[in-house]
């Protein structure tokens, strides 16, 4: 067999762009000390709020653990659902999946936004069973659909042929190519990005000052560490070290290569093993690439790692007989006590971001959003359940949609959960909604004479998703009350600018304008 390339996928058919060392002292906003998914995402938010921010890298920018992902975006948490339900209540366990949904949402906005080419789509996901390990699937797919989530039981899934749930709006994406996008829009207007600067100490100071290295000194208000382990920064050692017990690193391997067009549906797939196996099937020009993960291991505790990758292969290969191998590389993921993330404030104005297990893509995504709206002062309904400090969360009396229905998340949340429509044609006279529109969140309106009018249903001001005001008749935007008119145009400010256009192909052409281009 061919020798097989040891790089990621990801970084073999992407640029290496280089930023410079820190070679002065600065000041600015936010300090932000990691250069993946996390801290890229949360230094183009926090720019995108007004901030200043100084992105540092120790070694190069989505070189880690970031670009040696298997890339799938899912809410589907490795603990299933029922677990989720058992251990933290139903209202806890709907946060937990709603959170990720949002991340996914978010990424699916800038893409839209910045009009990035990362082969982001929306996909099906499938779990289904393991002889190992079997799970009772028809309990997962009844409780999901209970807490509001598109999910099916089905006696034969692809690949497989065998049972499984399929859930519905689950996505993937190119990670670098993404995330290459979005580091080219940080630097500049008081903002920087540093690779090869490492972060030696941090302060408690009136501004809180950070060392390098190389003794050089970032002021700033905020800092927010978005390592895959936290470094201690102003933590006290004591707080540190029990917070660090909390934690354990597990490796994780991924094969990738090439199929026959057609032969998997493009979508993601994950077993009930312990641990479990994951696939994900991209559709190419004149082939299909499959990349499949699995065999973890608490770092350091396996002596010969090539075994994984043989009896990874050799699983993959009774699945798919006829694939075509390519590359093999492994990464790490980080997991929690209590099987949640920790994501908030581990010391005044620090900020820490840890514990995705297996969601990385999706959890790093999530946490840059909940620290940019801790620092801009908005609230945010997953603080206390991702808070680095709580205790055990128990199940109870939290109304969880109540206490948060303002959140932009809650306002549009069955648009892409739980059944919300999707057809143009559903939009009734006189009424406004926001649906998906060729890919795109957009607010999409019927007027009493029946004239559809759809625009982006990103606010122009911050880019928050507005709702319809059935009431007055216009497009409102509830993180910072810009308004706009049904047609889009600007009714209040801060936004300046009306809501952007999409052109959609979901209604039918006119009668007259159909038989005109038949001639």
């Amino acid at each position: 067999m061919a020798t097989l390339d040891t790089n990621s996928y990801w970084t073999d058919n992407t640029p290496d762009p280089k930023f410079s060392s820190l070679k002065d002292d600065l000041a600015v906003d936010v300090l932000i000390v990691g250069g993946g998914i996390t801290g890229i995402t949360a230094a183009y938010l926090l720019k995108r709020a007004g901030l200043t921010v100084a992105l540092v890298e120790r070694h190069r920018c989505v070189s880690a653990d970031t670009s040696h992902t298997t890339a799938h975006l899912t809410c589907v948490t490795d603990m299933r659902l029922a677990d989720l339900v058992k251990n933290f209540g139903k209202d806890h366990a709907q946060a937990v999946w709603d959170a990720g949904f949002h991340a996914i949402d978010t990424i699916n906005t800038l893409v839209w936004r910045e009009q990035i080419k990362c082969q982001f789509a929306w996909v099906p996901g499938y779990l289904y069973d393991s002889p190992d390990r079997p799970t009772d699937l028809r309990e997962e797919a009844k409780t999901a659909n209970e807490l509001g989530f598109d999910a099916e039981y089905l006696s034969r899934i692809p690949l497989v042929d065998g049972p499984g749930v399929r859930y519905d709006n689950q996505a993937k994406f190119h990670p670098r190519k993404y995330l290459l996008a979005l580091l080219r829009l940080i630097a500049g207007k008081g903002s920087y990005v540093f690779e090869g600067t490492s972060v030696e100490e941090i302060e408690a100071t009136p501004r809180i000052t950070a060392t390098t290295e190389g003794g050089h000194r970032i002021h700033c208000e905020h800092v927010f560490i978005a390592t895959h382990v936290p470094l201690q920064g102003m933590t006290n050692p004591a707080s540190a070290m029990f917070f660090q017990s909390k934690l354990a690193l597990y490796s994780s391997y991924a094969a990738g290569g090439w199929v026959k067009r057609g032969t998997i549906p493009e979508a993601l797939f994950w077993d009930t093993r312990d641990p479990y196996d994951y696939l994900r099937v991209d559709r190419r020009h004149d082939h299909d690439y499959v990349i499949f993960g699995g065999e973890d291991h608490k770092t350091g505790q396996m002596d010969d790692t090539s075994k994984c990758y043989a009896a990874l292969e050799q699983r993959l290969k009774r699945l798919i007989p006829d694939i075509s191998l390519t590359h093999r590389w492994s990464g790490q993921v980080v997991e929690t006590n209590d099987g949640l993330p920790y994501i908030g404030e581990s010391a005044e104005r620090q900020f820490v971001a840890t514990g995705f297990s297996g969601n990385g893509m999706t959890f790093g995504t999530l946490a840059a959003i909940m620290v940019t709206d801790a620092i801009t002062g908005h609230p945010n309904p997953w603080k206390e359940l991702f808070d680095p400090g709580r205790t055990k969360i128990k199940g109870g009396l939290w109304n969880y949609i109540k206490e948060n229905k303002d959140y932009a998340y809650y306002l549009i949340r069955d648009r892409f959960a739980g059944g919300g429509s999707t057809s143009l044609r559903a939009v009734k006279r006189g009424t406004g909604e926001v649906m998906d529109v060729n890919g795109q969140p957009a607010a999409v309106y019927r007027g009493l004479d029946g004239k559809i009018s759809v625009r982006s249903a990103v606010c122009a001001h911050m880019g928050c998703y507005v709702h319809w005001n059935d009431t007055q008749w216009t497009w409102d935007c509830p993180c910072h009350g810009s308004r706009f008119k049904a047609n889009g145009d600007v009714y209040a400010g801060p936004a300046e600018s009306p809501l952007g256009e999409i052109k959609p192909q979901d209604e039918k052409p006119d009668k007259k304008v159909a038989r005109a281009r038949k001639k």
